[in-house]
Formats: C-alpha cells, sequence, structure tokens
C-alpha cells in the first residue's frame, strides 16, 4: 500500500489529492502531527510526504527535520512554481519532487509507478548490502527434513480447511485469495510472506473513508503544531529509535501505547474496532490464525522453516542491523518462535527489547529438542486459549 501523508490547509488540493491518488491519504495541518502518523507506518519505502508550499524559510526547516527523521520518506513539495533560488532552498531542505495542487491522474500514476520501482529497488539495495555483513547462515539438514516432513503433512491433514477458507474468501469478496507482503528473513533475504487474504480488494477506499471519520480528531490535535518543533523530542534522538510494539497489524512506539491506553484513545494506526476493511471471513480466520497456515508454503520453498525467527518488514528489519542484533538474522526464519510462547506463557506483555534478546537467544541455541519445546508449548498455548 503507498500512504500518502499531506501537509497543508488547501481544502481544494486536500479534496484534490484525496480523489486521485491511489493509497491511504492522511491530511494534517502541520509537521509534528505528520510525524507522529509516520512513526506508525512500517512501509517507509511506499510512503511520500505531499508538502504544501507557504513560507519558504519556515517549509525548509520542517522539511529539513522530516527529512533527518524520516531519510527513506518520498518529499513532495505542492506547488504552483518555485523562483530558482526558491527551487535551490527545497532541493537542499530534502524535497525530492514537485507536483502542483491540480495535478492530473496521469501525472500521479507516473509518480505512482516510479514510487513501486523506488520501493524494490531499495528493498533490493537493503537486502544485498547487509547480507555481505554476515557469515551466511546454512540451515541444518535435520531442520530441513523436519520442516518439509512437517509441512506436507499438516498441508495434507488441513487441506479441507485450506480448499474451504480459500473458496469462502472468494464467494465473500473478489479478489486474489492469497495475499503476499515482503518480510527480511534469514540472513537478511527478503521474500514474499504468504496469507489468505482477510480485507475487502477496495481496503484502500475504505481506509480513505476511515480517514474521513476521524479527520476531525485529528484537526484538533493539530492544533497544538509549532513549526519550530524539533523532531527528537517526539519520538526519540534521530541516532536511537523508540521502543515499538509490533504485531503484524502495527507498530506504535512503546510510550504512546501506554498513554494512549491511559486516556481511552482509538487510534487509526492501531487497531480499529470493526474495522470495515476485514471481512467476516478475515476477522473468523484473523481470530483462529487460519490466514497464516498458507506460510507452510513458504515452508516448502524454503523461505521459512516451522519453528524459528518471525520474519520482520522491511522497516523493522533496518532497525536490526547494528552489531547487537546482527545475530537475529543468523537464523531460521518461522512460523512460531521462542518469544511468541513466552509471551503467551506469561502476562502476554513483553517489551521490544525482550523480544529482541529471546530471538538472538534463539538464534545461538536452538537444536531439535528446543523446537519440539516450542512446538509443544505453541499447541498447548492455542488449546488452552480456545478453552477459555
Amino acid at each position: 500500500m503507498l500512504y500518502y501523508i499531506y501537509i497543508g490547509n488547501s481544502q481544494t488540493a486536500i479534496d484534490h489529492l484525496n480523489k486521485v491518488t491511489n493509497g491511504m491519504f492522511v491530511a494534517v495541518s502541520g509537521a509534528r502531527k505528520a510525524a507522529k502518523i509516520i512513526d506508525g507506518i512500517r512501509e517507509r519505502y511506499n510512503t511520500s510526504i505531499l508538502y504544501e508550499q507557504t513560507d519558504t524559510e519556515k517549509d525548509c526547516l520542517d522539511i529539513t527535520n522530516l527529512r533527518k527523521r524520516f531519510p527513506r520518506v518520498y518529499i513532495i513539495l505542492i506547488t504552483e512554481g518555485l523562483p530558482a533560488e526558491a527551487r535551490k532552498a527545497y532541493l537542499q531542505a530534502g524535497v525530492n519532487n514537485t507536483l502542483p495542487p491540480q495535478a492530473d491522474e496521469t501525472s500521479i500514476h507516473r509518480m505512482t509507478q516510479f514510487l513501486q520501482v523506488r520501493q524494490k529497488h531499495k528493498m533490493q539495495e537493503f537486502s544485498q548490502s547487509h547480507r555481505k555483513m554476515l557469515n551466511t547462515f546454512h540451515l541444518p539438514a535435520w531442520k530441513r527434513a523436519f520442516d518439509i516432513l512437517f509441512a506436507i503433512c499438516a498441508l495434507i491433514i488441513l487441506s479441507p480447511l485450506l480448499i474451504g477458507t480459500a473458496i469462502a474468501i472468494r464467494l465473500e469478496s473478489k479478489g486474489k485469495v492469497i495475499y503476499k507482503s515482503q518480510r527480511v528473513g534469514s540472513n537478511y533475504r527478503i521474500f514474499n510472506f504468504q496469507k489468505f487474504r482477510s480485507m475487502y480488494t477496495n481496503a484502500d477506499k475504505k481506509l480513505k473513508e476511515l480517514n474521513a471519520l476521524n479527520q476531525y480528531k485529528m484537526e484538533e490535535e493539530a492544533a497544538d503544531d509549532t513549526p519550530d518543533i524539533r523532531f527528537d523530542d517526539l519520538t526519540g534522538s534521530s541516532d536511537e529509535e523508540a521502543n515499538l510494539l509490533i504485531s503484524d497489524d502495527f507498530i506504535i512506539p512503546e510510550k504512546d501505547f501506554f498513554r494512549q491506553k491511559a486516556q481511552s484513545k482509538e487510534s487509526p494506526f492501531v487497531k480499529i474496532e470493526n474495522d470495515p476493511r476485514v471481512t467476516r471471513i478475515g476477522r473468523f480466520i484473523r481470530k483462529y490464525s487460519i490466514d497464516e497456515l498458507p506460510q507452510l508454503f513458504n515452508v516448502l520453498k524454503g523461505d521459512m522453516s516451522i519453528v524459528g525467527n518471525r520474519p520482520l518488514p522491511l522497516y523493522e528489519a533496518e532497525l536490526l542491523t547494528s552489531d547487537a542484533y546482527i545475530d537475529r538474522f543468523m537464523a531460521p526464519s518461522g512460523l512460531t518462535g521462542l518469544w511468541q510462547v513466552e509471551k503467551r506463557g506469561g502476562a502476554g506483555k513483553m517489551s521490544a527489547e525482550e523480544r529482541k534478546q529471546l530471538d538472538i537467544k534463539y538464534a545461538q541455541e536452538f537444536c531439535f529438542r528446543l523446537d519440539m519445546k516450542i512446538l509443544l508449548r505453541t499447541f498447548t498455548a492455542f488449546v488452552q486459549k480456545e478453552n477459555v
């Protein structure tokens, strides 16, 4: 999905660009609110800031701070035209491109195609550069043999469920049955991570409707925006990422999560109650983790193992490239892992750092006995959950 964060107050430009862009579109009045939203988006290479030109000095200060905080985000200046001196200032601040407020669909389509190519190139570049840092991990023969045997048996036993789920998804909403997203696995290798589709194919449009419903809340919060805010004060220093709470559905800084929980405020970028993008079948298969079953085909292909560290979205993997965390990727990627069973076995609360350390522990200690222990605890936890 492409994400467009519009910073500005021109309602005419907002309405027009919201219609012609194909993706998630959010409009805010200031850079501070935009920074908070971007911190909740994992696909940074798929994120574009549409910055409305106003005052050159103020704009360049905001854009410089945004570029420093989010170096991977694509920044587009919304302007009717610029003199040469102003153009140079905006480029130096970090602007990548410009668009007129009433850009036609052809221009938007070309930009979208470019962003998709850019994302693919950046992911390949990331994978190649970081794989050079590693002594390549090789999956032991015993583990590969177990993965193949387990996956084949599971697919045979679960084939009626797989076929029934695929038919139910197709009957409820047209579109592909399998949803693919790119994840980073062992040796920083990027692969297509498979799930049963649990959302409508026009989920982007429904998400725009949700954004419209939340627009008033965002406008109220945007009233606090100031042009000279330092983004380091919002989300941690530029050199050190804040602790993140991570799931397959969202990423949010830990301190923001607890603040939102304490204030009992809903966030459109965390979890949306009765999310209209999710189908009825989707809710059911998510509840019982049936949507994860296509990953058995990832196991057969060799992308993943049955037991291992969960493969991460690119954005999350980019935060774990230092020497302290690189061992995490010197292990198989898996359907279930050590921190998942530790979380289920405890109170369900675990910090980002605790998860990282458990992933590293598994990478250093994994063996057949540990894998069997994790599998047993996974099945036990699942059965206990169903009996609650």
